[in-house]
């Protein structure tokens, strides 16, 4: 059985909501950040970068949100989360999820985590400023250019869904309203109507 290893409010959402679309058979293990337990030697034998999300298979451990992602696309086929047979389309997931991960999750991350890039406080300070500035930015860049259909990469629903769906949730923690975000508003409320993110969020709620 696959483990998928996340602390809530975590990128790791992403991960499970794909597994549930899957149909995959998983256990997600909660690593308590408040307890360190991520910096733990337990832990660290799974993922030395301290870090979720986690995915340990019978292979071996996989981390990374768009390494995990495309693994359970193409580990469950039937369930279409990639266009393996088209190789530019699967670019283009590929891209976007890079996106993601490269730039709008690090952006988000500064506001509550610039203790990670420096140790001056008034650099901190600046940090905690300015993140919320790239989010937003970042934000209408997807507005603008990508869901051209009710999906983001149009009418398939992909891998790129419910990492977009993630992300996107973390907009009102850092006081930035969805609203001024239409599509990508009505992307999370679609997303949300889905069984699968149905499930995943009723099972975090308690």
């Amino acid at each position: 059985m696959l483990k998928l290893y996340s602390f809530p409010g975590t990128v790791t959402l992403a991960c499970q909501i794909a597994l549930e679309e899957a149909g995959a058979d998983y256990e997600l293990v909660q690593v308590d950040f408040l307890q360190n337990a991520q910096r733990q030697p337990d832990y660290l034998a799974i993922n030395p970068k301290s870090r979720v999300p986690a995915l340990a298979t019978d292979r071996g451990v996989i981390t990374e949100a768009p390494a995990i992602l495309t693994y359970i696309a193409h580990a469950y086929p039937d369930a279409h989360l990639a266009p393996f047979d088209d190789p530019f389309a699967f670019a283009q997931v590929q891209a976007f999820c890079a996106y993601l991960c490269a730039w709008v999750h690090p952006a988000a991350a500064h506001r509550h985590r610039g203790y990670r890039w420096a140790d001056d406080a008034a650099a901190i300070a600046d940090m905690r400023r300015k993140a919320p500035e790239n989010f937003a930015e970042a934000a209408q860049l997807i507005e603008d250019e990508y869901l051209a259909g009710p999906w983001v990469m149009g009418e398939a629903y992909t891998i790129c869904d419910p990492y977009l769906f993630t992300v996107a949730g973390w907009l009102p923690r850092d006081g930035i309203e969805m609203s001024r975000f239409p599509k990508i508003e009505a992307h999370f409320a679609r997303m949300r109507a889905r069984p699968a993110v149905s499930k995943v969020l009723a099972a975090a709620a308690h």
